[in-house]
């Protein structure tokens, strides 16, 4: 197996997991009807009464903060495969100039659209992940010829920044619905714009990726075993900074017990709900960087999930879509939902592997290979 093969099975496989829980957490949106309201940094906070609802939106919490780094981690791969290639770099901002516009497009012409019919509950003008990958995708175009330290550097300034630029929850509502400024920074809005990804907030997590894929780059067995450490260093300064319950969390905890210490801020991301989810998706990657080619099928469903992310990020909220209108428009109780869940996997799964292949067939230059 060559190094290439070796470097972005797990970086697939992680991928594919995320799409497999994202599926979950808008199975629940769709087809039980019973999605809590998001954890914003003002205003109502998600209040659960039953451990096995908060259990069902804490594991889709690293869906975000994962296909941002891994968006991040891919942009470096490509731009590092394609200057061996001969391509120039102008050539290969112009390949993420168009793809991100590609994203926001999207975001703006159909994601929206399929919001705004589910159960009527969106804004006018949604700024959702899409145009979170789509923005970060473009400015971090400019950024990958940086050296690893200065992207450091430039994460740990926009993960304290996003801390800082978020005042104290008693102002939800007040004086930051700016169009500009839930585009880039806050989260929050009214019914004509509604921002829960803004662009800059998010970024922490685009330049993160393109310094870890330095680290694959130059020793990919070992950047997975510095992924395991470090993913569990996030964990345990999440525990710290979740514990002392001040800077780092964006507002105090809503209670004592478990559920409330793990019911962190993610619109935006607080350093909390960063530490917890990248530490969690870190030590998986890991994992998967080190399942041996023989147990290489165990993981094969989620690597042809991972292949195609755009391509099932689009159709699967059509199908669970319609499973929700067509068969539970009153919705449903969660474990039947689960079953929904599945079903729609079941369905999605023979038409994202057939994408897949069909995808790296074309040429380099196709815009079919950016979906």
């Amino acid at each position: 197996m060559s190094i290439k093969t070796k470097r972005l099975h797990p970086i697939d496989a992680l991928r594919g997991l995320m799409i497999v829980l994202m599926a979950l957490d808008h199975t629940s949106y769709f087809v039980a009807q019973n999605h809590p309201p998001g954890e914003q940094w003002g205003g109502d906070f998600p209040f659960y009464n039953d451990a096995f609802a908060f259990l069902t939106r804490l594991v889709t919490h690293p869906v975000a903060p994962g296909f941002v780094f891994l968006m991040g981690v891919g942009m470096y791969l490509f731009a590092h495969s394609r200057r061996a290639r001969g391509w120039r770099e102008w050539d290969i901002s112009r390949h993420f100039l168009i793809r991100g516009g590609i994203l926001i497009a999207i975001q703006l012409l159909i994601i929206n659209r399929v919001w705004q019919i589910g159960l009527d509950r969106f804004a006018e003008l949604y700024i959702g992940i899409l145009i979170a990958l789509g923005g970060g995708m473009i400015l971090g175009s400019f950024l990958l010829r940086l050296k690893p330290v200065y992207l450091l550097v430039l994460t740990c300034i926009l993960f304290i920044g996003t801390e800082l630029s978020h005042p104290d929850p008693s102002q939800w509502g007040l004086n930051y619905n700016q169009q500009l400024g839930l585009i880039l920074i806050y989260s929050g809005g009214d019914s004509s714009l509604w921002s829960n990804y803004p662009i800059l907030s998010w970024m922490e997590l685009v330049t993160f990726g393109i310094f870890f894929g330095h680290w694959l780059v130059q020793d990919s067995g070992r950047a997975f075993k510095r992924a395991l450490w470090l993913g569990v260093v996030f964990l345990v300064a999440f525990v710290l900074i979740r514990y002392l319950d001040g800077f780092g969390n964006i507002r105090p905890r809503m209670g004592n017990n478990w559920i409330d210490f793990f019911n962190v801020v993610k619109y935006p991301p607080s350093m909390s709900f960063t530490l917890l989810t990248m530490g969690v998706n870190l030590i998986m990657l890991s994992l998967f960087g080190r399942v041996s080619e023989k147990l290489q099928s165990i993981l094969q469903p989620l690597i042809v999930f991972g292949r195609a992310p755009l391509f099932f990020y689009v159709f699967h909220l059509f199908l669970y879509l319609g499973l929700g209108r067509w068969f539970a428009p009153n919705g449903t109780t969660l474990p039947a939902m689960y079953l929904y869940w599945l079903l729609g996997l079941l369905i999605l799964f023979p038409f994202t592997l057939w994408y897949g292949v069909f995808k790296q067939g074309q040429p380099v230059q196709s815009v079919l290979r950016f979906l």
